[in-house]
């Protein structure tokens, strides 16, 4: 067929022919221009296609300019040879053929190249074939890969068939936890869940505040008492101890918590945590996954402690024993059965989209929440918390998707500036919303490029303070006020240190900028813009340092929440009281947050979503200052 004078001509055969045609110079060595050294075994390839199929080669081929010979070398001496064929035949051919007992290895040597899609059909492949007898061996292998996506499916298999799973060989050689739990008379115990997450709390605690070894606990039964304000306590109160346990999690997620900070020093010479990065999921991991009861007063809970599956079997002890406060008291032996169960505190309900970097603030009585990002999609939907409710409702949408940006509100609309849109690292552009006309309205761009940088509203004016350079490598100095009504931007005094991630807030005329990272290197250092003589003033510093944490006004003090401390996302608060100068550590949050929103609704601390260093979260908590604790829980949240 000839439209217009251009001849067209589709040859059907020719694609299939010449893959097979590549595919058989590949085996025969000929044209070939990488040799591939997997474990003492050779394999030749072309560039070209390995390039198109697998980022990682990509990212060595283009570095390598001038390979020697003209072929380029690449070893892995942690693959398996059989894999890494399967895969070359995938990437000529499109077809992916591997015995049931390569699959793993396929996996593996995929997750290497950076071949997602490959990655994706193994782990269903895997999914697929398995049953009770594999269901453990699959999960070790999912945690050691990092695949959150194949875990959950797995933890989800095991939960529907837990008692048949408990009885398998690779069930019963996983390391065991004996723990015995002593409650007084009339003291029900929560439901499993609870119950679980609170044993799990108590795990991290003996590691990270005792210094004890996770190997240590599980080497003898360790005794625990449950006390009638429904916390988990060390066995050693019963022999007339006084020091007992924070605050316990009720939350059945489990995240990694930051240890305080002058407990670090301890926590190394122990040997009772070694640091890891955050991106590697077995490390961090810490979950409730299955439980069943197996005699009257017996039960087995599946759990990952600190990285590791294990078992904790939890038994009821029926003798006699003293409470902490040393008044006589029977205990009872731990049975669900008979036992009404305790109600369940109705949770906040979760926004409709988990943000982190996201943009939060308080408008109108209720809680704005922007953007932000879920993996690498940014986000231009805003969500809007109604508290007499308890409902999120959508709100006009962004006209640009940001996150890594803060928000905040100025003569009675919200501003947003800079951040990333996800394709280009910082933006320029900001806008406006008006809630009267729920619509978003651009204002005059940023004279530079800015992503994390801090803002905040004072004396009528926009602050934009700090964020990254135009690479993203370091920090910025600068500090631009925007005038809403002359619609211009000002140059202001530089900070005396450059910072990205910091958190930004104003209080008593004065606007903070608090901690973020110079390069990528956390900053604990705070300092005080004062627009009367237009200068920054270092004041005193936090004393855990972060970046990515959240700020807000609380009763005249600064509430710093969360963030990230260059290893992992953080769980601790710190308030600033501008009177002393100092900074006083706060109870916990239930989970930890970096990159999250915070805001004070009514007259409480609001923080919401976030990363936990697995997860990207939808979840919101409150702070009772009363009680110096966080909950997720409806029951907590007030209104003045």
């Amino acid at each position: 067929m000839i439209p217009n004078g251009y001849l067209i001509f589709e040859d059907e055969s020719f694609l299939d022919s010449t893959v097979a045609k590549m595919n058989a110079l590949r085996k025969s060595g000929q044209f070939c221009d990488v040799r591939l050294q997997v474990c003492g075994h050779e394999l030749m390839a072309h560039r070209a296609v390995l390039a198109c199929c697998s980022p990682y080669l990509f990212e060595i081929f283009n570095g390598d300019s001038e390979p020697q010979g003209g072929v380029s070398l690449v070893k892995f001496d942690d693959l398996n040879p059989e894999a890494v064929e399967i895969l070359l035949n995938y990437a000529y051919t499109a077809q992916l053929k591997a015995d049931k007992e390569l699959v793993r290895d396929v996996y593996s040597a995929a997750k290497k190249l950076k071949m997602e899609r490959v990655k994706q059909i193994c782990g269903d492949y895997l999914l697929s074939k398995m049953d009770c007898q594999s269901a453990i061996p699959y999960r070790n292998f999912a945690s050691s890969m990092g695949d959150g996506r194949l875990l959950g499916k797995i933890d989800g298999y095991i939960q529907e068939h837990f008692s048949e799973i408990s009885q398998e060989e690779d069930f019963l050689k996983l390391p065991r936890l004996k723990l015995e739990v002593m409650l007084e008379d009339n003291l029900n115990l929560p439901s499993n869940g609870k119950l679980y997450s609170k044993v799990i709390n108590w795990v991290q605690r003996s590691l990270w505040e005792n210094g004890e070894p996770l190997e240590r606990l599980m080497e003898e039964v360790q005794t625990l008492y449950y006390s009638a304000d429904h916390k988990l306590h060390d066995g050693s109160l019963l022999e007339g101890q006084t020091e007992v346990c924070g605050s316990e999690d009720d939350s059945i997620q489990f995240v990694q918590k930051k240890p305080p900070r002058e407990s670090v020093q301890r926590q190394m010479s122990t040997g009772g945590l070694s640091p890891g990065s955050a991106g590697q999921l077995s490390k961090h991991e810490w979950k409730y996954i299955a439980s069943e009861k197996t005699t009257n007063n017996t039960y087995l809970c599946l759990a990952v402690l600190k990285g590791i599956l294990c078992v904790i079997v939890l038994h009821g002890r029926s003798s006699p024993q003293s409470s902490p406060s040393a008044t006589p008291c029977l205990m009872k032996s731990l049975s669900f059965e008979g036992q009404p169960e305790e109600p369940e505190e109705k949770l906040l309900t979760p926004m409709h989209y988990a943000r982190s970097g996201l943009g939060t603030a308080h408008l109108d009585g209720k809680l704005i929440a922007a953007g932000g990002y879920n993996r690498e999609e940014c986000l231009r939907t805003v969500e809007c918390y109604d508290p007499k409710k308890d409902c999120w409702t959508f709100i006009a949408p962004m006209r640009t998707p940001r996150a890594r940006f803060q928000m905040a509100v100025l003569m009675g609309q919200l501003y947003v500036m800079g951040g990333s849109n996800g394709h280009s690292d910082e933006l320029s552009c900001g806008e406006t919303y008006n809630p009267h006309a729920d619509e978003w309205t651009q204002v005059p761009e940023l004279r530079t490029n800015r992503c994390n940088a801090g803002v905040c509203a004072l004396n009528n004016k926009l602050f934009v303070v700090g964020g990254s350079d135009p690479c993203g490598q370091k920090g910025l100095k600068n500090c631009d006020s925007f005038d809403p009504v002359s619609k211009t931007w000002t140059n202001c005094a530089p900070l005396n240190i450059r910072r990205h991630q910091a958190a930004v807030c104003e209080l008593d005329g004065f606007v903070y900028v608090i901690g973020g990272a110079e390069s990528w290197n956390c900053l604990n250092s705070v300092e005080r813009y004062n627009p009367d003589n237009n200068t920054w003033t270092l004041v005193a510093p936090m004393n855990v340092a972060r970046r990515g944490a959240g700020v807000a006004v609380h009763k005249g003090k600064l509430f710093v929440v969360g963030g990230f401390d260059g290893s992992h996302a953080l769980c601790c608060v710190e308030c600033y009281d501008p009177a002393k100068n100092e900074w006083k550590m706060l109870g916990n949050m239930t989970s930890a947050r970096s990159n999250a929103g915070v805001a004070v609704l009514g007259d409480v601390v609001c923080s919401i979503g976030g990363f936990d260093g697995n997860e990207f979260l939808s979840t919101m908590e409150v702070y009772d200052a009363d009680a110096n604790e966080w909950s997720p829980c409806v029951g907590a949240f007030s209104q003045d």
